[in-house]
């Protein structure tokens, strides 16, 4: 092919319509360039306003649920978050300690520790585990070892040991024990006052004696605290309110004496072993307020292992059992004619040895007559016949008012629980028929409970006001500071001053001169009463053989201020009578009571010069 000159190439180039046609060519896309420029331009502000309109839609809606939570259910939800970040804690409180007139320790809540094995931990065989633990918990070795065998874990050893054993247990630097701390009641005394102070079940609730009747003094008030927790659920104390855990030092006195609750018990053990008898008590009251300085119940029960025992000694007897007391209720029977002047002090009676009422024959209980005798030496005999005399001198309505004046056939209302009121027949049937106060006059016909001969024969030693016998006497601090004490019945005047006085001196014949001779104490005059009573039966009549012997005792005479008394259940012998079971004990007391309480001792009774 034939090759153009390099100049014809160059003219083509530079062709004038080329120039033209590229010209309109560029001003076509500058115009195209605008125009997409314009579009792009269009759809831009077209996609900001679609942008702000959704971002303004989504800030209305949040605004709106920010309201919603914030403003309408702000309250609900902050206490829903609160209720997950707190929990409500009730801390535990140790009952309050109990203690006697004299603050020696009756109960306390003290730690101990359940100890439970896991072998699978144990870093020794099962049979050297045994070995070392054995002595320490009183078992036997062999069968420590089938114990670690029957599982791997979760084996309780001791439900509730004291501090001392554990100290013993971690000691020996054992691996797979484990040890949980809780509180239990201890009472240190063991039985000694196990009838007034009673026991705690394991949900620490009283279930006798005082940690009954006074729940509210012994249990520590407790407030439930609300703490924060964190996220795990972790209590975190650092948030607890100051003094949260604080609790007081009170505890519950009461007015026995524990060294005098411990002679009496000895004594009465003595003599309950030698007549074997069924049961006892010996109650001590100072009858100027009522306190009860010993309160004596034999059989008893340890309140540290009261699921070993009968649960018939829960109840205290002498305040939820009744008896028929016999001739010693003599003496507030003579009080009742002096007080209405049915009878002189010098007044004289013939005791025959029986008296017919109404279709009944009365006779002594030595079947023996007393000829004429006066009315300290109806006392001293204890002569039946007298009494019904005496008695007789009273109309049946007044008589029966006195009674009830009294407080037969009612409750004594005292702080030891369980109390039954006493029986007395109604006063229709007690008018209507004679023999009623004929038997009355001898104590016999109605029923009572050991606490309340006590409390009448109180108002003898008082000069004639009925108090009501109580144990506790309030809420002390360490400093022994009264903070608390119970509200008690007002007593009420029922003998006169003298009428009151004159007995009590007709009752010291008896010591002196009659059946009460076993509770001489040379220096000191003392008044009593014996009593040898037929036992009722609950099916009606009497319990052939069975005998309640009891003595009561005032002193000192010639200021009169303590009742002492000794009751004996069914003592078996031809010799048991209240003089020679009841009041050697009343004696032995007595003889304690002396120095703790430090009477000191009588003037010298004058003595009758002697006839020639």
């Amino acid at each position: 092919m034939q090759k153009l000159p390099s100049r014809t190439r160059l003219r083509k180039f530079r062709n004038p319509g080329f120039k033209k046609q590229q010209k309109g060519s560029k001003r076509g896309l500058l115009g195209t360039l605008a125009s997409n420029i314009q579009n792009q331009t269009s759809n831009t502000n077209s996609r900001l306003f679609v942008v702000w309109g959704v971002l303004m839609a989504a800030g209305l809606g949040l605004g709106i649920k920010l309201y919603n939570l914030q403003i309408v259910k702000g309250t609900k939800l902050t206490e829903q978050a609160r209720n997950q970040q707190m929990v409500d804690l009730r801390p535990f409180m140790p009952r309050r300690p109990v203690v006697d007139r004299n603050s020696e320790l009756l109960a306390i809540d003290r730690p101990v520790y359940t100890l439970y094995a896991h072998p699978k931990l144990f870093d020794k065989s099962n049979e050297e585990m045994a070995e070392r633990l054995a002595p320490i918990l009183a078992k036997d070795t062999a069968e420590l070892v089938k114990t670690f065998q029957s599982k791997r874990s979760g084996i309780i050893l001791a439900p509730a040991l004291p501090e001392e054993i554990i100290d013993r247990v971690t000691s020996l630097r054992l691996n797979g024990l484990e040890l949980i701390q809780k509180y239990s009641r201890y009472y240190p005394p063991d039985d000694l006052v196990s009838d007034v102070v009673g026991y705690v079940n394991v949900d620490r609730r009283g279930q006798a004696g005082v940690e009954y009747s006074q729940e509210k003094l012994l249990e520590r008030p407790v407030q439930t605290v609300r703490l924060s927790r964190s996220g795990n659920g972790a209590v975190m104390p650092d948030h607890a309110p100051e003094g949260f855990l604080h609790f007081d030092d009170l505890r519950l006195q009461l007015t026995i004496d524990s060294r005098l609750q411990r002679i009496a018990s000895l004594a009465l053990k003595q003599q309950m072993e030698k007549f074997d008898a069924k049961r006892g008590a010996v109650i001590v009251m100072d009858a100027l307020d009522g306190s009860l300085l010993a309160l004596v119940s034999q059989p008893t029960y340890n309140p540290n292992e009261y699921a070993k025992a009968n649960i018939s000694l829960f109840k205290n007897w002498t305040v939820a059992d009744l008896y028929e007391p016999g001739s010693t209720f003599k003496p507030l029977n003579v009080a009742i004619a002096l007080e209405n002047s049915v009878i002189k002090p010098d007044d004289m009676f013939n005791d025959s040895g029986s008296i017919r009422v109404a279709n009944y024959t009365i006779k002594n209980a030595m079947n023996n007559g007393n000829g004429r005798i006066s009315i300290a030496q109806i006392l001293q005999y204890s002569s039946n016949i007298g009494m019904v005399q005496i008695i007789q001198r009273l109309k049946p309505s007044i008589y029966y008012n006195w009674l009830e004046r009294l407080g037969l056939g009612q409750k004594v209302d005292t702080d030891l629980p369980f109390e039954v009121g006493g029986r007395l027949k109604s006063q229709e049937e007690f008018i209507a028929s004679p023999i009623e106060p004929a038997t009355t006059s001898f104590g016999q016909g109605f029923s009572m409970t050991p606490i309340q001969l006590v409390q009448m024969h109180g108002a003898l030693a008082n000069g004639g006001k009925l108090v009501t016998p109580h144990v506790v006497r309030g809420l002390i601090d360490t400093k022994g500071q009264m903070h608390d004490s119970p509200t008690r019945t007002v007593s009420r005047q029922i003998f006169s001053a003298a009428t009151a006085q004159k007995v009590v001196e007709m009752m010291e014949t008896v010591v002196n001169e009659g059946s009460g001779k076993a509770a001489q104490i040379p220096g000191y005059r003392i008044a009593g009463k014996t009593g040898t009573a037929q036992k009722a039966s609950p099916n009606g009549g009497y319990i052939k053989g069975a005998r309640m012997t009891s003595f009561v005792a005032i002193l000192p005479v010639e200021s009169p201020r303590y009742v002492v008394f000794a009751l004996v259940d069914e003592p078996k012998g031809e010799s048991a009578y209240g003089s020679t079971v009841a009041a050697p004990i009343v004696k032995s007391v007595i003889e304690a009571l002396i120095p703790l309480e430090e009477i000191p001792p009588s003037k010298p009774i004058e003595q009758q010069p002697k006839a020639p």
